[in-house]
């Protein structure tokens, strides 16, 4: 693969004023999720979408862009092999993981590869729109200084922008660690979806609270619902995960 100059800068931002994403992922459901949670970030927009390695080396070389998020196992080999590849051809463009790879071997090697984040799968809008913004403000700050760090301490901010966590504000009465679970077993249960009824079983929990957190889902974007007959009476929806 030759390096493509205006790729190899790795930004376009300067010229559009908005940050431009690859999204790579062999999932189309999930690439369409992705996309669609990258254009509802103000500053941000979808260069492209490849669901291949192969797909995402001939994006690179056609479009310059500032971001990939980059699944780590793709149809023709590791997402970790392609950004090894854009390394050694001169492309400096950032990258978010976004997996479900939970090794931190592959971890560590992806940030000796350049990886900013890792997202792990599955994962909500606002956990993706956090991060996004978070790299926004990386970039803008060092815009904003030249481009130079005049002390320690700048580059800690400078870092802190990147990777710090902040916190999530959930509304009153719901827990991260719940609606991890919660979104966990939506995605596992693929097509097929879940009631509240059946979310409340499987997590050990109420089915009232089963129910707010998957209206919370659907609310933050991340889940879709419809109604499901087939009973005597009221019906009862049932949820998706979107991505």
């Amino acid at each position: 693969m030759s390096a493509n100059p205006e790729a190899s800068t790795g930004g376009t931002e300067e010229a559009g004023g908005t940050l431009q994403v690859l999204v790579v992922e062999d999932d189309p459901v999930a690439a369409a999720a992705h996309a669609r949670y990258v254009t509802r970030v103000p500053g941000f927009a979808v260069a492209g979408v490849a669901h291949s390695r192969a797909e995402a080396a001939r994006a690179l070389e056609r479009t310059p862009v500032d971001l990939i998020l980059l699944d780590l196992y793709l149809p023709d080999g590791s997402g970790l092999t392609l950004l090894r590849g854009l390394r050694a051809a001169g492309h400096t463009t950032d990258v978010f993981a976004v997996t479900s790879a939970r090794d931190l071997t592959v971890i560590r090697e992806g940030v000796s590869l350049g990886v900013v984040q890792h997202v792990l799968k599955p994962f909500t809008f606002p956990a993706l729109r956090d991060r996004l913004r978070q790299y926004a403000d990386f970039r803008a700050a060092s815009r904003g200084s030249g481009g130079e760090a005049v002390s320690q301490a700048e580059v800690d901010r400078a870092l802190a922008d990147l990777r710090a966590p902040r916190p999530v504000t959930l509304p009153k009465g719901l827990s991260a660690p719940t609606l991890e679970s919660v979104t966990g077993a939506l995605f596992d249960a693929g097509d097929s979806g879940l009631t509240a009824s059946a979310a409340a079983e499987l997590l050990g929990i109420n089915r009232i609270t089963a129910r707010r957190y998957l209206e919370h889902l659907v609310d933050a974007g991340s889940a879709a619902r419809a109604p499901q007959y087939g009973q005597v009476g009221r019906p009862e929806f049932c949820y998706r995960h979107r991505g």
